[in-house]
């Protein structure tokens, strides 16, 4: 349990502590992988963090968190990142701990909460359906209400680490007839029920990050709805702006720039014109974007909500990202387009890692056309 007031430290001095910490005790064969961890990886840093109860930074000290402000919050996260702590299984942490706390009954936050805070439920998330692209209002995964129970059908996919997952919490549809944000319901969902079946995704990189979850008369108790009938909607998206922040780091391709220009140099391509033209133009745009995302930061310190303009910085890291990598790849010739770790006039690089992960980050998260329906009609107020 957590005993200091870290909001009552000035900013240096718990960035300092968080850059210790996280310096000392974090491995560095972990550092700035180009793919998700599997739970079983993170395990021992997990239960590090369990152990200083900085697990869950952004839960009340009685429930075992860090209670952080918004602008200790963010200066936390920023170190994490700074020292590529890779993301565990921790959707638990971040997403179902905040709405439970929100949302669930008293029976649902006894016995799900401590348990999440500890990892001995692993949740995944049960959003995004085939044919429903990055719409998540357009699901077709059903839950029917029999006697005491919800019987669930359908389908779900892009799983994240579903096949390690306890638990999911799953967004079904629960009246047909309403608006498609309408009619959703939230449940909390065992992964090992019976009509349940999980496929992993090998994806191109030869990683099964993702998975396939089908429902085949999935039988759950009606107390495992979370928040009221029909109103899951807004249990769901209580998050997403927030989600857009963090995607929006500049982070990561800030390391892609640094590992590309380590390469340029020892290729002798800065003197290039033609190369440094292109380095530079993405090197201004992410510069840009830090810029930007302070200023989003600098909202959140300030506890004002965020609105629908925090699309753009969703759009701008991933397009930019992606642009990063597609150079690297190039930069490599020949050793680009071969898988693993290459050295190239002294800088060993793996090209296609970093280029295989950016790819899908403008779709995952709401996809950059999503990104761009909402700044039209929200922000600029265009015609539908």
């Amino acid at each position: 349990m957590a005993e200091i007031d870290y909001n009552a430290l000035p900013d240096a001095d718990f960035r300092a502590m968080v850059r210790e910490f996280v310096e000392t005790e974090y491995p560095q064969d972990m550092r700035f992988l180009s793919r998700r961890i599997r739970m079983d990886e993170a395990r021992p840093w997990w239960n590090k963090l369990v152990k200083k109860g900085w697990i869950a930074p952004n839960w009340p000290r009685e429930l075992g968190g860090m209670a952080l402000d918004p602008g200790k919050m963010v200066i936390y996260l920023e170190e994490m990142e700074r020292h590529g702590v890779m993301r565990a299984a921790d959707q638990g942490i971040t997403q179902v701990g905040p709405i439970l706390m929100k949302y669930g009954t008293d029976a649902q936050k006894d016995y799900f909460l401590e348990r999440t805070r500890t990892g001995d439920i692993i949740w995944a998330q049960g959003y995004s359906e085939p044919n429903a692209g990055s719409d998540l209002a357009n699901l077709q995964t059903s839950a029917v209400i029999e006697g005491d129970e919800f019987v669930i059908n359908g389908m779900k996919i892009w799983t994240s680490f579903a096949q390690e997952s306890t638990h999911i919490y799953l967004l079904v549809r629960t009246d047909r007839e309403a608006k498609k944000q309408k009619g959703i319901s939230f449940l909390l969902i065992e992964s090992d029920l019976p009509g349940i079946t999980i496929r992993p995704i090998r994806n191109i990189a030869g990683h099964e990050e993702f998975c396939q979850v089908f429902f085949d008369n999935v039988r759950v108790p009606r107390d495992r709805l979370v928040g009221k009938l029909n109103e899951g909607w807004t249990v769901a998206k209580a998050l997403l702006g927030h989600e857009r922040l963090n995607i929006g780091s500049p982070r990561r391709p800030q390391y892609a720039l640094m590992r590309l220009e380590m390469l340029a140099r020892a290729k002798g391509l800065m003197d290039d014109a033609g190369f440094v033209d292109r380095f530079v133009a993405i090197k201004l745009d992410l510069e840009d974007l830090a810029s930007l995302y302070g200023r989003y930061v600098e909202q959140v310190k300030r506890g004002e909500p965020l609105g629908p303009d925090v699309s753009q910085l969703k759009i701008w890291a991933m397009e930019v990202w992606q642009q990063l990598t597609d150079l690297l790849v190039e930069t490599g010739a020949e050793d680009g387009v071969i898988e693993g770790a290459h050295d190239v006039a002294g800088v060993e690089l793996d090209f296609l890692a970093p280029f295989y992960y950016a790819r899908p980050g403008t779709i995952y998260g709401g996809s950059s056309e999503v990104q761009r329906n909402i700044l039209s009609k929200y922000v600029l107020e265009l015609p539908s």
